[in-house]
């Protein structure tokens, strides 16, 4: 597997608003990740990420969710982290709203990868001290050092 800190750069971890509902937030995030990965357009990325979201909300539950897609312009996978200032609603198993989010986006052929790693943030964000240490976090920076010391 990949490790984490190879996906996710600081360039790529996030705190503010972006928008009050999950298609906002997610198009912000599109429009970001796009900045960062040549050939990948934002339009592409957010109709993905949508199309996903579609299959069923990405939303974990406790104020977390996990977007991801597979795109065919990249050959490897990328990574976002985002802390939103304002929760919003992503229609998560507990009805919980979301201020954390982690966003993978793989090849379209990395099956195995894409499933690995995803299981390996879900259980990062299964430790309520991480989860809570993160939620307290003020910086990109520091968001992304407490975030990357567990892989």
């Amino acid at each position: 597997m990949i490790p984490l800190d190879q996906v996710l750069t600081a360039e790529r971890v996030y705190i503010g608003s972006f928008g009050a509902s999950k298609k906002r937030v997610l198009q912000t995030l599109a429009e970001r990740l796009a900045n960062s990965v040549p050939g990948v357009t934002d339009l592409d990325l957010f109709d993905q990420l949508i199309a996903r979201e579609r299959l069923g909300s990405t939303g974990l539950g406790q104020g977390i969710a996990l977007p991801h897609c597979r795109l065919a312009n990249i050959e490897q996978p990328i990574a976002a982290l985002v802390k939103l200032d304002e929760a919003v609603d992503f229609e998560s198993p507990d009805r919980q709203p979301v201020d954390l989010l982690f966003t993978l986006v793989v090849p379209e052929t990395a099956t195995d990868e894409h499933l690995q790693l995803l299981a390996a943030v879900v259980e990062r964000f299964n430790d309520t001290d991480t989860v809570s240490t993160l939620r307290d976090a003020q910086k990109p920076d520091d968001l992304y050092r407490l975030f990357i010391k567990g892989f």
